[in-house]
């Protein structure tokens, strides 16, 4: 009955991803490890036996600097593992997190790290809506009315794209940062999109943002269809609406290395056509 028990109780385990992140740790000398590179191939030995057992694991993003402000806060000591296990239970209701299917330790970090940025990205966006009231105009929630815009954009997009796998990413700049959201949805015709319902939160948010607080960004739709050519098309964001790219645009945003301004060699396979109309709702705001 115990072993069925474990069987059923769910586990988390905080994992230091990168080498700073482990370096900060190695001041307690409650902490075992000096080397991340043994740290992280014991983690993945846990996670093997654990799912050897049949337990479930999720994997979590342990920050030290969160942990510091979350041992100041409780008045926990931090050189302790007590203290790190009460901070990965913490984390667990709420971080970033990705559950261990048997992938190597090499494709889990990535993965974790992605998860972050994406959650870090989602909730920024989240926050910028909510400090922007309500219309001064027609008293209506701002940051609710730019989602449900962005929302009915969405929708209406992936439906004029028609059957195919889809990606979708949008980009919007808020004040110091870039705010980037990816979406993949499979359309195969004849109903709605297939979506993952967390990604259109998160893609969602991020355009809704824009939309509210009128700010530069674009969304790039690119659409993969059996016996066919990739095809890629582009729109620009301005006032609450998405303006179609001209193909040239579409090929300079596409070809274009986003850190360095270097262009980038066109992929073989792969049309870049100007943004195509689709049904928009009427602007608000």
């Amino acid at each position: 009955m115990r072993r069925t028990l474990r069987r059923e109780a769910p586990s988390t385990i905080g994992l230091l991803a990168d080498a700073y992140d482990f370096a900060a740790m190695t001041r307690y000398r409650s902490f075992a490890f000096d080397d991340h590179t043994a740290y992280l191939d014991q983690v993945e030995g846990l996670l093997r036996a654990r799912s050897a057992q049949g337990l479930h694991t999720t994997v979590a993003l342990f920050d030290p600097d969160e942990f510091t402000e979350f041992c100041a806060l409780t008045g926990l000591d931090p050189d302790s593992a007590d203290s790190r296990t009460r901070f990965t239970a913490e984390i667990a209701t709420g971080g970033a997190r990705v559950r261990y299917e048997g992938q190597p330790i090499a494709r889990l970090v990535p993965e974790l790290i992605n998860k972050a940025v994406r959650q870090a990205t989602w909730d920024y966006a989240t926050l910028l809506l909510s400090e922007l009231g309500e219309c001064a105009q027609c008293g209506q929630d701002i940051g609710r009315s730019a989602f449900e815009r962005a929302s009915a954009l969405l929708t209406n997009l992936l439906q004029a794209a028609g059957p195919g796998l889809h990606h979708l990413v949008c980009s919007v700049q808020a004040e110091q940062e870039q705010l980037i959201a990816v979406l993949h949805a499979e359309h195969r015709g004849g109903g709605p999109a297939l979506l993952d319902e967390s990604d259109v939160a998160e893609f969602v948010t991020v355009l809704a943002a824009g939309i509210a607080r009128h700010s530069p960004g674009g969304l790039v739709l690119r659409t993969t269809a059996p016996e066919a050519r990739d095809r890629v098309h582009g729109w620009r964001l301005h006032e609450g609406s998405l303006l179609p790219l001209t193909a040239g645009e579409v090929f300079s945003a596409y070809c274009t290395d986003a850190d360095t301004g270097d262009p980038v060699s066109p992929e073989p396979g792969v049309d870049y056509r100007p943004g195509f109309s689709f049904d928009q709702p009427d602007t608000h705001h």
